[in-house]
């Protein structure tokens, strides 16, 4: 896996402050796409056990809150396999920390088996989210006053209720923060 890059002390793409993983591939390839070079799955740079040491250690600082994956994809099959012993990692050194991700595949539909991006690490890589943003971003529905998501049709999803029973529920950043 590739990635194109990393943003430490992050505060739009998530909860807090965050450290940002952006991977590199993504056959979702949404019109109006704010970066539409992460697509290509060889774009940016390896990520080496090296890269995943630094990411691990930016999480330390008592005050970032967790970090949040997004792309490219993080939930194309091929950054699944790559992205899942390093959550291992994470969620074993910073149990505390939450772990959010952006992806343009649909939760309920896409990421269950039988679906388009189901894989033998789906559902392990899916313990490790606390909030999944899901669906593709849709241009004619963006809007700069939507809290952590890029268009009206994009859900944050709490991920460990999702696991827990099987039914959606929607993550309200509001509840959260009060």
């Amino acid at each position: 896996m590739n990635y194109a890059a990393i943003k430490h002390c992050d505060i739009a793409n998530g909860l807090g402050v965050r450290t940002t993983l952006f991977v590199s591939g993504c056959r979702n390839c949404c019109k109006g796409c704010f970066q539409p070079e992460t697509w290509d799955f060889a774009y940016g740079e390896p990520f080496t056990r090296e890269v995943e040491d630094a990411l691990i250690a930016s999480l330390q600082p008592a005050y970032i809150r967790g970090l949040t994956l997004l792309g490219g994809d993080p939930m194309e099959p091929e950054n699944q396999k790559a992205l899942l012993p390093f959550l291992k990692r994470v969620r074993d050194q910073y149990p505390q920390k939450d772990i959010w991700a952006y992806t343009g595949y649909i939760l309920d539909r896409d990421l269950i088996p039988g679906g388009a991006c189901y894989t033998a690490d789906t559902a392990d890589l899916l313990s490790f989210f606390d909030v999944l943003v899901d669906g593709p971003f849709v241009e004619e529905e963006a809007s700069i006053t939507l809290q952590y998501r890029g268009s009206a049709n994009q859900r944050l999803i709490d991920c460990k209720r999702f696991l827990k029973d099987g039914e959606i529920r929607l993550f309200l950043p509001d509840a959260e923060e009060a």
